[in-house]
């Protein structure tokens, strides 16, 4: 599980097994073990599910995305493939299953798919207009892909990245799109896992727009960054994760003012939202945002479980509160 969780990266499957996952769920009805608290920082647990399937590529799910019907979503997993599928809910709203799940391999550039050796870590995942976007490690680079269409095209494009030092595995992990209306018009960010300048400090970007260029994040108490997202106000949600043998796991959420973003900045923010080994939580890769059909903002995590008997895949979801804030540590 050490290894698993710091490396960030999953071993290959054969991809004879790809298309329909039937997948089994478990539902969580409690964050904390052995307690029925629902207020976590600025976040409210509305539940989860912890998945699996028989299908073997199932696993070391990186980024998800909702589609705008807030059922329909899209994954990647670092193995270099698609997951797509939909949650189901039951008669309270809360997550009870996940219904028409397909598995894709990934095709790049060359028309080649399960291409090995790294060239396929998908990290970061974001959707913008006609296209999907993904980050990949390793072979640093932001492809994107047609949507629809994207589970069987090539990209049609990679986007210029800034010169960074990235870390071969420790790299483009986040990739975000900003709000239209905010100052960032659109344009898409991305925020390095681990990957730091001299004063210790994450490499970030924003890849296009009218505040192109490169920026930094502040980096605090050995949280490695996994993903993120911005809300509609134009603020930044990071997703952030921690394992060490003396502290355990541990998961954060850190809210940065979007105008802190811009080229040359170094941008830091409160934490919102904290979790270690007595929660139900993983290796916690991936994060969403939605408007949920009474006005408020939801949050959906969903971990990389490696493909280790170790660790659990979960889906996880929380109502997103302005009024409690957690102090850093």
């Amino acid at each position: 599980m050490v290894v698993g969780l710091l490396s960030g990266c999953s071993s290959g499957n054969d991809t004879d097994e790809r298309g329909q996952a039937a997948i089994q769920t478990k539902v969580i009805s409690t964050f904390t073990r052995g307690s029925d608290q629902t207020r976590f920082g600025a976040l409210e647990f509305l539940g989860g599910l912890e998945f699996s399937s028989d299908n073997a590529l199932l696993g070391a799910v990186s980024a998800i995305r909702f589609r705008d019907d807030q059922r329909h979503f899209i994954s990647v997993l670092d193995t270099g493939h698609w997951l797509t599928g939909a949650i189901e809910r039951d008669q309270d709203g809360r997550l009870k299953g996940i219904s028409d799940a397909r598995i894709a391999p990934m095709i790049d550039r060359f028309g080649e798919t399960d291409a090995g050796d790294g060239v396929m870590d998908a990290e970061g995942l974001a959707l913008r207009g006609d296209h999907v976007l993904v980050s990949y490690e390793q072979y640093h680079r932001v492809d994107t892909y047609p949507d629809p269409g994207f589970a069987t095209s090539l990209p049609d494009g990679t986007m210029p990245i800034p010169r960074l030092e990235l870390r071969s595995n420790r790299s483009l992990e986040a990739l975000m799109i900003a709000p239209q209306s905010s100052p960032l018009a659109g344009g898409a960010v991305i925020v390095a896992e681990d990957s730091l300048d001299d004063q210790g400090n994450l490499f970030a970007a924003v890849l296009d727009g009218p505040l192109q260029g490169r920026f930094t994040v502040r980096r605090h108490g050995g949280f490695n960054v996994s993903d993120g997202v911005f809300l509609p106000d134009g603020d930044l949600l990071l997703l952030e994760r921690r394992f060490e043998l003396i502290h355990g796991l541990g998961v954060r959420i850190r809210r940065i003012a979007g105008a802190d973003i811009k080229p040359s900045a170094v941008a830091d923010g409160e934490v919102i939202f904290a979790a270690g080994s007595g929660d139900q939580i993983d290796n916690m890769e991936g994060l969403d945002v939605f408007r949920a059909a009474d006005g408020s903002l939801h949050l959906v995590m969903v971990s990389d479980d490696n493909h280790s008997i170790l660790q659990r895949s979960l889906m996880l979801e929380f109502k997103l509160h302005d009024d409690n804030i957690v102090s850093q540590n």
